[in-house]
């Protein structure tokens, strides 16, 4: 099951327009970050995230390399239905940035 969720969220990875010395990475290229242990899993990620907004749902994800550092962007519609936009580094599972989407 643990396997299945994590096909279906490398699956939801999205392109997005790359902001300079990014780069989007592929649903392939995530999994086998995440295989080789040089990102955390996305369950985690996940897990990371709607801590900062108990109840929510996850929506939009995307993995980046910025600079050399992997950014997993995310977006999260909380149980009131507010959207939050949130970046972790996909390394440590840092919160980077947890903004509303208004």
């Amino acid at each position: 099951m643990k396997k299945l969720t994590a096909l279906a969220t490398a699956a939801l990875l999205l392109t997005g327009v790359g902001v300079a010395q990014a780069r989007d990475l592929g649903p392939d290229e995530a999994l086998k970050l995440r295989d080789s242990g040089k990102i955390k899993s996305f369950e985690v990620l996940n897990q990371a995230a709607i801590a900062k907004h108990p109840g929510s749902t996850t929506h939009e994800t995307e993995l980046e390399e910025e600079y050399g550092r992997y950014i997993y962007q995310l977006e999260l519609r909380d149980p009131k239905g507010v959207k939050w936009d949130l970046e972790l580094d996909a390394t440590t599972g840092e919160v980077l940035k947890n903004q509303r989407d208004d």
